[in-house]
């Protein structure tokens, strides 16, 4: 599906949902009060990672606000294509939910000629959950004492640069590319399974570079076996003032933010929707929620359901050229 296709289908997904609601078209008779029962939150991730440790603290709040138990599913892997597949088929009530991410919402669709789900037809968004922000970093002994330096680089030798991602159409491959297309050039993708092997390659040298966000690296940071050439902002990070951004660094201005979200399969009564949106973003806005997302390196930013589909729609026409231009091969 072309960008200017995808992003007409989720505007009209969006307009016609809408004035499902406001009509109460999705509403049903008899509907028990929401939550009658536990509530689950299907993660796409392992346990104790970012993104998890997230859902856990808004589902500790939603508990105290519900009166009901909420459980966090963890379903990591394949991109949560599997996740997610088994997500649209639960009853559209409300009581399963899924922190979907910018892989399953954009990319996912993008690289796969056939996926299990349809993330404009089988699900309703609720809010944006948080954001993280890519800092690119070279090992402690690189030859590359500038971002400027590294694109120049790659200019003169095409493919002469190596950067490290987490896989295929994983968000540091898309942010990579992204910068790669703004600069004009084009370098060696070398993906691995695991953020260990990634960041030890780096370190050492065997990769040039990567994209991360500063809490993943703290230690490797801090013992000088990394070190950061820029983040992919538009301002420094508060607790790095000593990074500067792309812009400042002479290269393209490019942004940087994987970012989660949640929602709920389609079909899920209107008013239901409106309860999980406001006590969601209610539970975003807490200290304690904040305070752990801040611990993992997250900006929390909560948002209306229309807000998420403008997000889908704008980061679906940011990365589709890179799949056209054979930057990022479908599989």
């Amino acid at each position: 599906m072309t960008s200017d296709v995808y992003r007409r289908a989720l505007l009209a997904a969006l307009a016609g949902a809408a004035g499902a609601l406001a009509s109460g078209r999705f509403a049903r008779g008899n509907e028990p009060a929401f939550p009658s029962r536990t509530v689950r939150i299907v993660v796409p991730y392992s346990v104790g990672v970012g993104p998890d440790v997230v859902a856990r603290s808004v589902g500790e709040r939603l508990a105290l606000r519900w009166g009901q138990p909420v459980i966090v599913d963890n379903k990591p892997g394949a991109s949560g294509i599997v996740a997610f597949g088994e997500v649209r088929q639960a009853p559209a009530d409300g009581h399963t939910l899924f922190l979907a991410d910018t892989a399953t919402l954009v990319v996912n669709p993008l690289l796969h000629a056939s996926l299990p789900y349809d993330p404009v037809r089988d699900l309703v968004p609720l809010t944006l959950l948080f954001r993280a922000t890519f800092v690119l970093w070279v090992g402690g002994r690189s030859r590359f004492r500038s971002i400027a330096a590294l694109l120049d680089a790659a200019r003169r030798a095409p493919e002469g640069v190596s950067y490290a991602s987490l896989g295929n159409g994983h968000a540091s491959h898309l942010a990579i590319e992204t910068l790669a297309r703004a600069a004009g050039v084009r370098m060696l993708h070398v993906p691995f399974r695991d953020a260990g092997g990634l960041l030890s390659a780096v370190a050492a040298g065997d990769v040039d570079f990567t994209a991360m966000s500063v809490n993943t690296v703290a230690g490797l940071m801090a013992s000088g076996r990394l070190r950061a050439l820029a983040v992919a902002a538009k301002t420094r990070l508060p607790d790095h003032p000593e990074i500067p951004t792309l812009a400042e660094a002479g290269a393209p201005a490019v942004e940087m933010h994987p970012w989660a979200a949640m929602v709920a399969p389609a079909g899920t009564p209107a008013a239901t929707v409106t309860r999980l949106q406001r006590d969601i973003v209610a539970a975003l806005e807490t200290p304690e929620v904040r305070s752990r997302a801040d611990q993992a390196g997250f900006e929390i930013t909560p948002s209306t359901p229309d807000a998420l589909r403008q997000r889908m729609a704008s980061d679906h026409a940011l990365y589709a050229p890179l799949i056209s231009e054979g930057r990022i091969v479908p599989s």
